[in-house]
């Protein structure tokens, strides 16, 4: 039972690697292109309580979350994140432009 709940945080550190990132940004932080924030953020809450409780099953969740392939995922997922980030900030400044022209000024 213990060996479950412990892999079911890891997966909620799987966006997470660098722990000591997260404390560093601010969640509510406006014009951020960065959605991964709120991700990271749960994920080091997580990581502080289990860390709290048994030191042990908090460093296997540290190791779990820099393993290659979570690593890998992550960055791909950042990676992707701010490209539709992008692609969404643009969209909004086209229906910007068109609003400005259809009301006339």
């Amino acid at each position: 039972m213990l060996q479950s709940r412990v892999l079911v945080i890891a997966l909620i550190l799987l966006l997470s690697t660098t722990l000591p990132e997260v404390h560093s940004k601010s969640v509510f932080e406006r014009d951020r292109r960065d959605w991964l924030v709120v991700p990271d953020a749960v994920a080091s809450y997580v990581y502080e309580a289990v860390n709290k409780v048994s030191p042990r099953a908090g460093q296997f969740l540290v190791d779990a979350a820099q393993t290659p392939a979570v690593v890998a995922t992550r960055n791909f997922l950042i990676r992707e994140t701010t490209k539709l980030s992008i692609m969404a900030e643009q969209l909004i400044e086209k229906i910007k432009n068109l609003w400005t022209r259809v009301r006339g000024y």
